[in-house]
């Protein structure tokens, strides 16, 4: 028999003692065990399959695998938003059961390990479970945040629609708190919005604001100035009682930018020829 520690003998002698192995996994696993089917119809995430690749790679020191696996296992887990803690339970229940079969092992094997041996063997399994774990928490970090921006891009899109009318005006209506990140956005949206669909005249909608603090109306001022700038008539309606009292006080006025009108059926009715 080779020595306790040598990597090809203890792969075979997991190869030989696999079913036995995957039992006390999942017995170890008390809390993913349930889950495994549900979790597998999902993200097509085999358990089972994947705890012996790990060990493998594990045992035989290959941690660039390691690393490549666990970013794999992050972004998997992170776009079909797996429970962190089943993934937490699963490896330290793999780590658990490897050590006690490479307990069984030793007791089968002619060739006992020194001590040296043990604390070395201890250290790199313990080390590349460890970098599986720290790769996959990043991995699945970074795809969750990157999801995360692109939802929010979606949401900001939606919430700053520029709706066409004719060919050659259009409707934005604003729905709800407008704050300092929201207003860059809506600039970014209308200038752009009117270069490309040539737009003349630009509805602006503010009957779904019920608020909004000084610094934002004078940037919304700065939208009105932009979009007058790139040579669109921009007609502004709906404007709340409490927003006139604010843009009052500060002494804001609009007038000279934009037509102002009650509502948008009257900046309909007034402005739109079809």
């Amino acid at each position: 028999m080779k020595s306790a520690y040598d990597a090809k003998a203890l792969i075979d002698y997991l190869n030989e003692n696999r079913q036995e192995f995957e039992e006390k996994l999942l017995s170890e696993a008390v809390n993913v065990r349930d889950k495994i089917e549900y979790i597998h119809s999902i993200g097509n995430i085999n358990f089972l399959e994947n705890a012996q690749r790990l060990i493998h790679y594990v045992i035989e020191e290959r941690e660039s695998e390691v690393i490549d696996f666990a970013k794999q296992e992050g972004k998997i887990w992170a776009k079909f938003q797996l429970t962190l803690a089943f993934k937490l339970e699963w490896l330290h229940a793999i780590r658990r059961t490897l050590w006690m079969f490479l307990h069984k092992f030793e007791m089968v094997c002619d060739d006992p390990p020194s001590r040296d041996d043990f604390y070395s063997l201890e250290s790199k399994i313990n080390n590349q479970i460890d970098q599986f774990l720290n790769c996959f928490f990043i991995s699945y970090s970074e795809f969750k945040d990157k999801l995360i921006e692109e939802q929010n891009r979606i949401v900001e899109h939606l919430s700053t629609p520029i709706i066409p009318v004719t060919a050659k005006t259009c409707v934005l209506p604003l729905i709800g708190p407008i704050d300092d990140k929201r207003v860059g956005i809506i600039m970014e949206k209308v200038l752009n919005e009117i270069s490309i669909m040539k737009i003349q005249t630009l509805i602006i909608d503010l009957s779904g604001v019920a608020e909004m603090e000084p610094d934002v109306i004078d940037r919304l001022k700065k939208v009105i100035d932009g979009t007058v700038m790139m040579g669109c008539k921009a007609i502004i309606c709906g404007i709340r009682p409490d927003v006139v009292k604010n843009m009052i006080q500060l002494g804001i006025s609009l007038e000279k930018q934009a037509n102002i009108v009650a509502s948008l059926e009257q900046a309909l009715k007034r402005y739109i020829i079809v």
